[in-house]
């Protein structure tokens, strides 16, 4: 089912049946107009014009699985009053639309006939204020429906909308608990269900481990063909090397995760090497490869940034996003770096070459050597994105960057990786990071970007920190003691 945002047009009877015949046509000819760019589909309703009707389609917007949102334009005036139930009642995102059909004024035509027809001026400031005095969370859009700056905006809203719409409706299978002793990857699953819809909730490993031992041989085989034609293989792990069993056993624990996860409907999980029960490896291919299908993913348990990963992919689908750590740093010679990997899951959406599946010795989890595909992330724009529970909230935390190649090959290092240049330099960008507490884990995207995030959290009415070009050390110290006392004092009793 294609996703949809339902366009609602204000208006009201003082100017008469025929006053209201034009802003129907006029409302469709924006909504043809924009429909053309986006990329959901744009639901046009008819004209509303009492407060019953606009609460009845904020009602049929919160019950359809479908929509992701409304937008909201005021063709000509439309009392607000008639809007307070409707947007009270309203769970789907809002987006306020402040156009109009005419992109220039009729300068020597102009009549009264035409001032009271075109009122978008005068209508959707009365909207604007009924919002603000409710506390609506919504994005505000000005400009005409033509422009495509305009309709990017839109886009970025739609996408921040899907991304909610899934997480609403996530389901996220822990295996085992997460790792000992760490801070970061503990969270309150209540909050989380309470806030975002989210639900976590943690399964044995040795549930999973019955059906990857169930697998059968020929859906092995069939894995390991898969395999064979999407990726680069090494020669142990090709058919008739050495370590070709290894390979097939990787594929048993992709088969098995695909099939507990399909049959129990869940879109993330997270796994951890201190509890692996009955797996003979630690999963590395299997959990790239359902990444790249749009699962999210958490390692050590972290089902924050498991939950986090498959919103974004929900956003744009098969778009380059994937689990990413900040592992070291290179401060020089030349431009400071960042060296971000994981132990195996590194998602391939965002290789920039085919990549190559490897299998080498790790030193954690007591387990037979984990087969994993090995690459660079491919160069250019990209926001890395964490998501903490500061005990009173939650908060997300997100860095501009740009992905470049390694400065030089990185021959001994068998794990997939991507090197990036983080905004506005990585001292501040480390600095401000630790000072917001951002997790260590996160999400790298090239899909999304920063005002998709605003977008997001604002829906989410979660805090946002955002390091881009323009933040200084001392600045964002300052936001981050503003936003304590703001999210102290909204807090309802």
């Amino acid at each position: 089912m294609k996703p949809q945002i339902w366009f609602l047009t204000g208006s009201q009877g003082l100017y008469g049946q025929d006053t209201l015949d034009q802003v129907a046509d006029q409302s469709q000819q924006i909504q043809r107009t924009l429909a053309g760019g986006l990329e959901a589909e744009l639901v046009w309703r008819p004209v509303l014009t009492s407060s019953s009707a606009i609460k009845q389609v904020m009602l049929e917007a919160n019950a359809d699985p479908s929509c992701l949102g409304v937008i909201a334009w005021m063709h000509t005036f439309s009392p607000a009053k008639m809007w307070i139930t409707g947007l009270d009642a309203l769970r789907k995102p809002l987006l306020h639309l402040h156009t109009q059909l005419n992109e220039s004024l009729p300068w020597e035509s102009i009549d009264m006939d035409f001032m009271n027809l075109n009122q978008a001026a005068h209508g959707d400031r009365e909207f604007g204020f009924v919002q603000a005095r409710l506390g609506v969370a919504r994005k505000t859009v000005a400009g005409h429906a033509s422009d495509p700056a305009v309709v990017a905006r839109i886009n970025q809203w739609a996408r921040a909308a899907a991304g909610v719409l899934h997480l609403r409706n996530l389901k996220l299978a822990r295996f085992g608990d997460n790792m000992r002793d760490v801070a970061v990857t503990e969270g309150d699953k209540v909050e989380a269900e309470l806030r975002f819809g989210v639900s976590v909730n943690t399964y044995g490993v040795n549930d999973l481990v019955e059906l990857v031992d169930a697998t059968g041989e020929d859906e092995v085989d069939a894995l390991v063909g898969q395999y064979a034609d999407a990726y680069e293989l090494a020669p142990e792990l090709a058919k008739g090397g050495d370590r070709h069993d290894s390979l097939r056993y990787s594929a048993r624990i992709e088969a098995g995760l695909r099939r507990f996860l399909t049959e129990g409907g869940f879109g993330a999980f997270t796994t951890n090497f201190e509890d692996l029960g009955g797996l003979r490896q630690l999963p590395g291919m299997a959990v790239q490869r359902l990444m790249a299908d749009g699962y999210g993913f958490g390692g050590e348990g972290d089902w924050k940034t498991s939950a986090l990963l498959a919103t974004i992919k929900a956003m744009v689908p098969g778009g380059p996003t994937s689990f990413m750590e900040d592992y070291t740093y290179h401060f020089g010679p030349g431009e400071p770096k960042i060296l971000g990997a994981h132990m195996l899951e590194v998602c391939p959406s965002i290789a920039v070459a085919r990549p190559r599946a490897e299998i080498h010795p790790l030193g954690i989890g007591n387990r037979e050597d984990p087969v994993r595909l090995v690459f660079d992330a491919a160069p250019g724009p990209a926001v890395v994105i964490g998501l903490t529970d500061m005990g009173d909230r939650f908060r997300m935390v997100a860095n501009e960057i740009e992905v470049t190649a390694p400065d030089e090959p990185l021959p001994r290092l068998p794990v997939a990786r991507a090197v990036w240049k983080p905004k506005p330099s990585l001292s501040t960008s480390a600095e401000c990071w630790l000072t917001a507490g951002g997790p260590h884990h996160t999400v790298l995207s090239g899909a999304v970007d920063s005002a998709t995030l605003r977008d997001f959290a604002t829906m989410l009415e979660t805090e946002l920190l955002l390091i881009d070009s323009t933040t200084s050390t001392d600045a964002f110290a300052d936001r981050i003691r503003w936003n304590a006392a703001y999210y102290r004092l909204s807090r309802s009793l």
